[in-house]
């Protein structure tokens, strides 16, 4: 399938903040500027040696031996030690884990965007009147500037194409198809390679010590149930994230359940906690963010009777991956920076913490 292959020169025209809230509700994204805007750091050429790593054998052996990764030891012994004051039944041991800047990349765009953009230039050679009819020609000249400016009813169409209109099977087959093939514009490798192999680590730990663990994402939740469970290990069932409307046909015996351009329910923010309640029943007692996104999430682990651990997601390496937090239109870190400091919560500093970014590396 062919890939999204969006200049940084076109990505600068991405200005319109409101424009960008509104295809996050629309199309359960949230679309962002180049890896050149302010706030967002890479250099793919610097070269720059990683921390010392840790020893072999360890629990987190993708991580270097510092305080954050100490910590996270320490409290999986002390929580499933039956000895221990602060021991948490196995039932109660529920871990979630946000996705985009968490568990995967997500510079410059959601990586669901991309998926987006690629299903229309995928099926434009169907439809020639394309190259003149807005905002499918916005997105073939890849003018992401010009497909904001088509507001609300535009991107509509876009959802239409890409995500609608179709069985949930044919979208499961559409994502599996691109999830295999697709590559990332600069780091040119496959999306399904950026992820981030310490926090692999991480949840194949606390699934080891007999933790649930659960994806609670802005993401779709059928784009993510598509790939996810053979990336992560993480059951599908296991995977919540925002949600189109659907309607059921029993279809003369052979029932369908087709996806329809309206959303049902945004996961992000507020509506993270109140996911969390609707569909897992129980407050986790370990969560991972990277994003003011995810620190209602944060806050309501932090809540727990349970003795509990939260974590940010620090992107510092704007060598290996990405330096932003305040000011990036993507992964915005502002107000969880300021609470999560406050609160005494883990940081895991991408360039301090890490041996590794991406498996491989």
């Amino acid at each position: 399938m062919t890939t999204s292959k969006i200049k940084s020169d076109k990505m600068k025209k991405v200005n319109n903040t409101a424009g960008l809230k509104l295809f996050l509700s629309v199309v359960l994204l949230i679309a962002a500027a180049g890896c050149k805007k302010e706030g967002i750091k890479e250099d793919s050429t610097a070269k720059e040696k990683a921390p010392t790593a840790v020893s072999s054998g360890d629990h987190l052996p993708s991580w270097n031996d510092t305080k954050v990764k100490q910590d996270i030891i320490a409290y999986v012994k002390d929580v499933t030690n039956t000895e221990s004051p602060n021991f948490i039944p196995v039932k109660d041991r529920i871990a979630t884990f946000d996705n985009d800047g968490t568990l995967w990349a997500e510079q410059p765009f959601y990586f669901q965007l991309f998926f987006a953009l690629d299903q229309v230039k995928a099926l434009a050679p169907k439809h020639p009147e394309w190259k003149s009819k807005q905002p499918f020609k916005a997105v073939l000249e890849n003018n992401m500037g010009e497909l904001m400016k088509q507001g609300k009813a535009g991107l509509m169409q876009i959802v239409a194409v890409s995500h609608a209109g179709m069985s949930t099977d044919e979208f499961e087959a559409s994502v599996g198809k691109w999830i295999s093939t697709a590559k990332h514009p600069t780091k040119k490798k496959l999306y399904r390679e950026l992820i981030y192999q310490p926090m692999l680590v991480l949840v194949k730990y606390l699934q080891d010590n007999q933790f649930k663990v659960f994806i609670v994402s802005g993401g779709g939740i059928d784009f993510m149930r598509a790939w996810a469970e053979d990336v992560y290990g993480i059951p599908k069932d296991q995977i919540v994230g925002s949600t189109l409307q659907a309607k059921y046909d029993y279809n003369n015996g052979k029932p369908v359940i087709t996806k329809l351009p309206a959303l049902d329910f945004n996961d992000d923010k507020e509506g993270k906690p109140v996911a969390i309640e609707k569909y897992i029943g129980k407050k986790p007692v370990f969560s991972a963010g990277n994003s003011d996104g995810d620190l209602q999430m944060l806050q309501w682990a932090a809540s727990n009777k349970y003795k509990n651990f939260e974590l940010y997601v620090h992107h510092t390496d704007s060598i290996r991956e990405w330096a932003y937090d305040r000011k990036s239109p993507v992964g915005t870190l502002d107000k969880g920076l300021d609470e999560g400091k406050a609160k005494n919560w883990a940081f895991a500093d991408m360039k301090k913490d890490w041996k590794v970014i991406f498996p491989g590396n």
